[in-house]
């Protein structure tokens, strides 16, 4: 009845977890990043330096490449971006990247209109911005 989603195509969990969830109809994914599959790259630069020190980065090219992990994870599934029902999105500055984040989410979203919400939290486990967890038809 429940059967997790995995694929070679998006970057690898960082955690014992699959990148997605099909139960019935619903697809229910993990938290997607901006890292590269293979590489772990991260489009806009990560948030934070070697030594861990900020340093700046580009919220609009870390959502454009969530954006991108999640249709590739989606599509490994054999769904869509245009199935996406629910996206909820954590952002380790809110002040500084809501409205690079919002522009670039309406480039994708703005047709399908799923529910969003928006939370501001101090840090995600890899040096990334932005992370969305999104709810999708199968």
């Amino acid at each position: 009845m429940s059967e997790p989603i995995r694929t070679d195509a998006a970057p690898q969990p960082v955690g014992a977890y699959p990148h997605a969830r099909r139960f019935g109809e619903l697809l229910f994914l993990s938290g997607v990043g901006p890292r590269q599959a293979g590489t772990n790259a991260i489009p806009g630069g990560p948030i934070v330096d070697e030594q861990g020190q900020p340093r700046a980065y580009d919220v609009r090219a870390q959502t454009r490449a969530v954006i991108e992990n999640v249709r590739t994870v989606l599509e490994a599934a054999g769904s869509s971006l245009d199935k996406v029902l629910d996206v909820t999105v954590f952002l380790i500055d809110m002040e500084r990247d809501f409205a690079g984040y919002n522009e670039v989410y309406a480039e994708y979203f703005e047709g399908i209109q799923a529910a969003r919400t928006t939370v501001a939290i101090r840090a995600l486990p890899t040096p990334i911005a932005v992370e969305f967890k999104v709810i999708a038809q199968a």
